[in-house]
């Protein structure tokens, strides 16, 4: 299981394929996502990597944060993430992803925070179709109708659909594909919707639902410091020449 990467949602537009067939898509930018710090199994349970990503005002990150940052030298983040990977897919602390670390064609999940719409009603907030347009009807056209039971149970019943707060909610959307990547400006092209506004940020992962393709870098595509390289031989000294 791959690390997955923290992106910013741009907005939408399309693409046009070899045959002409127009492909809405949904731009994410990866701009400076590095690993900042490892989760071990040995010391937390878990085996995970917390990536960083946007930069942060020093005057608003705590001492302490700070010298989290200090010692991966990387840094202060805006915005932090932690996603699970296995042993064999860890990135190395002050690596930066880039965004071919996906490759077209494959699936991805995505998770975002939804538009904020405030307090709406029940039809725009649970779809209900709304009282009749005639017959008796007025004025309430597009009130929810009855809440509640007669003399028996004689009250309504708790998480009844009601109009109430729409939006702002954690919304992960699963098995959108990979249109296209553009490493050099850091663009990911999904296919389709992806939940949030414009300017938010958007967790990106390989899809649980499908297999990955056998094309996939790993443990994943960045730059930076290598995986354990190894230390170079010494030079054997040179023979001393007689004199």
């Amino acid at each position: 299981m791959r690390s997955g990467v923290i992106a910013q949602k741009v907005g939408m537009t399309r693409v046009f394929t070899d045959a002409g067939e127009h492909v809405p898509v949904t731009v994410l930018k990866v701009d400076s996502c590095q690993v900042v710090a490892h989760r071990t199994k040995d010391k937390n349970g878990y085996t995970a990597l917390q990536l960083g990503v946007g930069k942060a005002k020093v005057k608003n990150v705590s001492a302490a944060e700070r010298g989290r940052f200090a010692v991966a030298k990387v840094e202060p983040k805006r915005k932090l993430a932690e996603f699970r990977v296995t042993d064999d897919a860890v990135i190395p602390v002050g690596a930066e992803i880039t965004a071919d670390h996906f490759i077209p064609g494959q699936f991805v999940d995505v998770t975002g925070t939804t538009t904020g719409k405030g307090f709406a009603g029940g039809m725009k907030r649970w779809n209900f179709s709304g009282l009749r347009a005639s017959h008796g009807v007025s004025i309430s056209h597009r009130a929810i109708g009855s809440t509640g039971g007669r003399q028996d149970p004689g009250k309504t019943f708790k998480n009844k659909k009601m109009a109430g707060h729409l939006g702002v909610e954690r919304v992960t959307t699963q098995n959108l594909r990979v249109v296209q990547t553009d490493p050099e400006r850091g663009l990911i092209l999904i296919e389709g919707a992806v939940p949030g506004v414009a300017g938010g940020w958007i967790y990106v992962r390989d899809a649980v639902k499908r297999k990955l393709p056998a094309e996939v870098p790993m443990p994943g595509k960045f730059r930076g410091p290598a995986n354990d390289a190894a230390p170079a031989e010494a030079a054997a000294p040179a023979p001393e020449e007689n004199a």
